[in-house]
Order: C-alpha cells, then structure tokens, then sequence
C-alpha cells in the first residue's frame, strides 16, 4: 500500500497534466485492486469513480472536465474514508486533500460573474 500511496502522490506533486493517461490508468487499477478488500462505507462510491476516471484515462481524449470532477469526487470521498480506516488515516486523508486540489487545479477559468448576473434568454420566435 506504501508504494500506492507514494506513486500517487508523487504524480499529484509533479502535476497529474505530466502523467500519461495509461499510467493513470495503471495507477488507478492498482488502487481498484487494494479497495476491493475493504468493507468501509463509501468504498463502492470510490471505487466506482476510480472506474469511471480509468475509462476517461483510457479514450484517445479525455474529458477533461469529467476527469477534473471526478478527481474532485474522488478527492472528498477519500478524506471521509479516512476517518474510518485502521491504518494509514494521515496518508489516506492527505492523498484526498491532494485529489480534491488537483480536480479544482484546472477550474482555472474565473468565473464570469456578469454573465451569470444575466444569463442568455432563449429568443421567442415571431
């Protein structure tokens, strides 16, 4: 579990843009694999993002929103486990913190607040 933990982190620090998808991939089976045996509440949520994430990871191109909001999901899931789990709690709770940031990282585009102040109104036609 120590290597899971310390690849993931280490391709979240360097930047997840800079991983390959396929080692995304790769990394997020891994992952499927090691929550396959815990029986913790929230475990068949996260796992089913992680299927989900992997199959963005695999296509020619990514969604990249649906990538960054499921990280994001991923992300908030996995501090709440942490709280439950026996061992590696820190870890497990960093590694959620750092996947919630990372699936708000490229929301980088500001909100355009006069835009939502007045929306487009569909025309009625004549």
């Amino acid at each position: 579990m120590a290597l899971k933990f310390a690849a993931t982190m280490n391709a979240i620090n360097r930047g997840l843009e800079s991983t390959k998808p396929a080692r995304g991939a790769t990394m997020i089976e891994d992952w499927e694999s090691a929550l396959a045996d815990l029986d913790l509440p929230g475990t068949k949520g996260i796992l089913r993002d992680l299927a989900s994430l992997r199959k963005q990871l695999e296509k020619d191109e990514p969604d990249a929103d649906r990538v960054h909001a499921l990280l994001h999901r991923l992300g908030e899931a996995t501090v709440k486990i942490s709280e439950r789990a026996d061992k590696n709690q820190e870890k497990i709770k960093s590694l959620g913190e750092a996947l919630t940031e990372a699936g708000e990282e490229e929301g980088d585009e500001e909100e355009d607040k006069e835009a939502a102040a007045a929306p487009k109104r569909a025309r009625k036609k004549s």
